[in-house]
């Protein structure tokens, strides 16, 4: 059998519930429809299933004026 893990149920980490509502936290995949998320890179989103990539625009670059 499966070696049992001490830490909590992963699925927690894609959804905030608060009151009677639940959130989704990360991203959904456009490519591959409702339960596959996409991963938070420091520059980028990316599908671990399609591959599929998403690149964030820059927000922190400082304008020299």
């Amino acid at each position: 059998m499966g070696k049992e893990s001490n830490t909590k149920n992963s699925v927690y980490r894609f959804y905030k519930i608060t009151g009677d509502k639940v959130e989704r936290i990360k991203r959904e995949c456009p490519r591959c429809g409702k339960g596959i998320f996409m991963a938070v890179h420091k520059d980028r989103l990316t599908c671990g299933k399609c591959s599929y990539t998403e690149f964030q625009k820059d927000q922190a670059k400082k304008s020299k004026s």
